[in-house]
């Protein structure tokens, strides 16, 4: 049994260690990757000679468009897990046992997106009556 809990931590380490690694060779590759394919494209564009106006538009990064209701969404989302720790905290059903404690958590989580969801509906419905 002493062994098999050793075996546990160091797999716990090893794997808690291993997946930063990952993502950093993950994203270097990603992002070489990228600079290839840039590079590709504006080879492509002088040999084809293409026009001005289609390289800056094959060349230009598309635009990240923001969402107006993340503010929204994430005070449902906190709110929800308030209520569910809230709950968790009136009715205890055994504190020894943590598993009650994180269903409840993630519960209120759902409604908190849930509410979110149907208030952002809501909210853009009401804009497309009137912009129509």
């Amino acid at each position: 049994m002493d062994m098999l809990e050793d075996l546990a931590g160091i797999f716990a380490i090893t794997f808690s260690l291993g997946i930063p690694v990952i993502a950093i060779i993950c994203g270097t590759i990603s992002s070489i990757k990228k600079k290839q394919q840039d590079k590709e494209i504006r080879r492509l564009i002088i040999e084809n000679n293409t026009d001005l106006e289609m390289a800056k538009q094959l060349l230009d990064e598309p635009r990240k468009t923001t969402n107006k209701y993340t503010a929204l969404r994430w005070a449902c989302v906190l709110i929800g897990l308030g209520f569910g720790a809230l709950v968790d905290y009136l009715v205890i059903f055994d504190p020894t046992d943590n598993v009650y404690f994180w269903f409840i958590l993630a519960f209120g989580v759902g409604l908190g997106l849930l509410a979110s969801f149907i208030l952002e509906f809501k909210l853009q419905s009401k804009k497309k009556e009137q912009e129509a």
